[in-house]
Formats: structure tokens, sequence, C-alpha cells
């Protein structure tokens, strides 16, 4: 799945023309302030708060299963508001097959409501995220920059939406330039589009500090964010009209870029039970394990790829739903996986992306994990169904969460890995054997030829059929075993479900 974030925000990078910027853009502030009230109010959610409270705002249109999703924001400095007329046009369009659109009406609403470019503590909004953010200035002063990175809730609130949505694409809208800006780490191809559509020339800005656009395409290399610069005032009907159907365009352009490289593949949903009390438990894990008491998932590192020790999907969804303490330290949550792979090929989702699993020691607060049903290495490597989708839905991830392929592990190779943190001293040395290097060596050198050859066909190679992976492959303890070590994914033969 491609994750096209349009961040479509009414900014200003330019220093000296900054004031005069915002002095033009109050001229249609009203109109655009109604334009972000109605789309604020209407069947929003909210995912986060200004520093006096307001909420800031996200509504959902399009596809909730798309591939490709698009996020717009309508303004981040409150004397710059016809990006607003922007997301409101986008709400009356119709979202072609294939996105999903997220419509953030501002996010700055203390600066909206006051019409100052600052939030309410007077910090500069796009010099507040954590790259390269230096210390400048007061509060008030045109780029105060705040007290220190991320400083701001409204830049937190931007910083963990885009997290979770992983954008591949961020557009921002300021004021009053009228140019798309061509950045370091953007498609300069999908900027030259939105500038061909929209009549607006590329150009080169000088670097600025803590901008959301240096942020997140340091922050999610192969991501592409970049800036749109309005004119001055308000929007037209006819240009609020032309900028949103520039959104949806360049969307559909990446979409299809996108879709080449990295599709996403058919995923069954049936989650485990997953509710405030297992999330508490998680949260109460990591903290004792990781140091932070959070059940959240929020920048995958690794995926870790798995077999269940038992030949039967309900019995691995049995025991993953059951929620079950270890029998070594009798903790909560139970052990589970984000994925389990059928013999067939079936990939069921169990547990949502943004949720931690317990399910390698020393990995689950960075880790996705994968199972497949099966009793050993050479059991899932040559079945040709399983092993098929199990590189297609890793490649998938690999697209959306910018994974690397040498960070696509065995269970057995947990330890080798440069983010494996734990803790608890006991458990530091701990693994398993399932999906050993050697199995590993041959899955990601499969991983690597479906990359380079954009396939979906997959076929285990001579050297390691089914045959030789079962001469060759050490067979893990039996489930009994497992499940007395810490983290086990281990089945334990239950009823169906």
């Amino acid at each position: 799945m491609r994750r096209l974030v349009l961040l479509v925000l009414g900014l200003t990078l330019a220093g000296p023309a900054a004031g005069a910027v915002g002095r033009a853009d109050e001229s249609g502030g009203a109109g655009a302030r109604a334009d972000a009230h109605r789309a604020a109010s209407d069947g929003a959610e909210v995912v986060g708060r200004s520093s006096q409270g307001r909420a800031i705002e996200v509504v959902r249109r399009g596809d909730p299963a798309a591939a490709t999703t698009v996020l717009v924001v309508g303004s981040i400095h409150g004397t710059e508001l016809a990006g607003h007329a922007v997301v409101a046009q986008l709400r009356r369009s119709d979202v072609p097959p294939g996105l999903r659109l997220l419509l953030v009406p501002t996010a700055n609403p203390d600066g909206a409501a006051a019409g100052t470019r600052q939030n309410a503590r007077g910090v500069d909004l796009n010099r507040n995220f954590p790259y390269r953010w230096r210390a400048r200035g007061r509060a008030f002063d045109t780029y105060f920059p705040g007290r220190g990175p991320a400083s701001e809730p409204e830049t937190r609130a931007l910083q963990a939406l885009i997290r979770r949505e992983r954008p591949d694409m961020t557009v921002w809208y300021h004021q009053a330039l009228r140019l798309v800006t061509l950045v370091p780490g953007a498609d300069a191809s999908l900027i030259r589009a939105y500038g061909a559509r929209t009549g607006l020339p590329p150009r080169v800005l000088p670097p600025y500090r803590g901008t959301a656009t240096s942020w997140q395409n340091h922050t999610f290399p192969g991501t592409s964010a970049f800036v749109v610069e309005l004119p001055a005032g308000p929007l037209s009907p006819a240009d609020a009209r032309r900028h949103a159907h520039a959104v949806l365009a360049v969307a559909q352009r990446a979409a299809a870029s996108g879709a080449a490289t990295a599709p996403r593949p058919p995923v069954v949903s049936r989650p485990i039970p997953f509710g405030p009390a297992r999330r508490r438990q998680m949260a109460a894990y990591s903290l004792r394990h990781y140091g932070d008491a959070t059940a959240r998932l929020t920048d995958p590192k690794v995926i870790v790829e798995h077999y269940t020790a038992s030949s039967s999907y309900a019995a691995a969804w049995n025991t993953f739903a059951a929620n079950a303490p270890d029998v070594e330290l009798h903790e909560r949550p139970g052990v589970c996986a984000h994925y389990l792979i059928d013999r067939d090929g079936t990939i069921t989702q169990l547990v949502p992306l943004t949720l931690r699993c317990r399910h390698t020691i020393g990995l689950n607060h960075v880790a996705i994990g994968i199972e497949h049903v099966g009793v050993s290495d050479a059991d899932v490597m040559g079945d040709h169904r399983q092993l098929a989708a199990s590189l297609r839905l890793t490649r998938w991830l690999q697209g959306r969460f910018g994974i690397r392929t040498r960070d696509v592990i065995g269970h057995a190779e947990s330890l080798s890995s440069p983010y494996y943190h734990e803790n608890v001293a006991a458990l530091r040395r701990r693994t398993h054997s399932d999906f050993a290097h050697a199995t590993m060596q041959v899955y990601r050198a499969m991983l690597s030829h479906s990359l380079a050859s954009r396939s979906t066909r997959v076929a285990v190679t001579p050297a390691r059929t089914a045959s030789s992976w079962a001469a060759n492959a050490r067979p893990r303890r039996s489930a009994s075993a497992v499940s007395s070590v810490h983290n086990s994914t281990a089945i334990v033969p239950a009823s169906g479900p």
C-alpha cells in the first residue's frame, strides 16, 4: 500500500516577505475561517489538541481500504488560510478509486481563531519540527521556533498523524510566493507535475530549519514532502478547484508508480481480542522491557518471520486470542503476531499495525511479526503458495514502512538486530530457532530478487527444495517445551475458533 500524504497547509517559508504575506492573507480570513469551521465540524475525528485546547481534526473520505492515502491540511499559520478552500473543495469532490482522503482543516486552530501566524504560545509551528531545529528569538517573533524541538502540542499531533499514516508524499500549501518548491528528498517529477497543473513554477528555496518538510524527508527516506506557495489572499472558487484537482491527479500518479513496485497483497481481517485490558498489559510489558509505557507501535524498523510449530490455523489463532501468560515469567499480554499466513497462502491480519505484539524478545517495540502455519523452516519454504504470499506481504510492508531487506529477519536472528533492546537481564540472550540464518539468507535473496524484478511470482530455488530444506533445517522444540520460554510463539493445540 502506498501511503500518499498531501499535507496542504497555509504556510510561509520566505523570510523577508513573511509580514507582508500575513497581512495579505488576512484580507480573505473570514471566508477561509468559515470554510475551516464547516470542514472541521462535520464528521470529524480529533487527532490532537492545540495549546489552548482546541481540537485538531481529520475528516475521512473515500475507500477506507484504498491502497493510497491522501492527507490534506488546510493551514498551519493562522494568517495564511487560503488552503482551507482546497480542503473544502476536496470535501465536495469525487474521490477516485484507490484513494483515501484524510482532510485536516487546520493544524493551528488557535492561530486561525486569533489571526496570528504563530500558535497561542507565540511559536511558528513550521520552525518547531525536530530536524535541524535551532533556538532563536522569543515568543511571537516571526520565526520563533519554540523552547525546544517539537515543544508544541500541534507539532506533536501532526507528527503522530504522519507516523501513523506513513506518508509517501506530502504537499504543504504556503503563501504567497506563487511557486512549488524543489526540495531534497522529494520526487521532483511529482512536484513538476503539480506545478504544470496549477501554473506555478518549480523553484529552490533556502534550507530553513525546523520545517515540516525537512523533518519528514529526513525521518522517512524515500518519501516526498514539498511546498506549494499560493498567491496572496483567498483563492477563487476556480483556483480552489484547480488545486484540488491537482492534489487528486498527482496522488493518482504517485499511486500508479507505487503500485508497480509494492502492491498490497489480499489480506483477510480476523482480529484477535486486543481491548483496553490487553493494551494496558502491553504498555506495562513495554515499560518493563523497553522503558516506555505504551502499547503503540509507531515506527517499525524490523520484520520478524516466525512459524507456529503447529499445522493448524485454528490452533494458532486460538493461542494468540487466548492472551494466556507465559509459563516462565507469568507475564501478560500473551504471545501474538500481526499477521498469520496459512498453508494455502491466505494472509490474515490479527492485530493493527499501530499496536505492539509480543512475538520476539527485545524487538516487540520496533518489529512487525509474521507467523506462518507450519512446523519447520522446511515446511514453510517448501510450500510455494505460502512462501509466495509471505514474500508479497513482506515486500509490501517494507515499502509502506521503509524497512530495509537486511532488517527482515528470522526469529532465530533476533539477537543480531541493531534494534535489539531488552531491559530484563535474564532475557538478553534468549531467542528461538525458527527461521534460522541459513533459511533467511535464501529468503532475503528471494525478496531482493522480487524487488529487482517487481514480480509477484516466486519459486523456491532448486538448491532449496522442500526435501533439501527438510534434510537440513533444524527442528524446533516441541510446543510444550517452547511455550515455557518467554515470548514463545509455539502453538498449543486448541479447539477451532
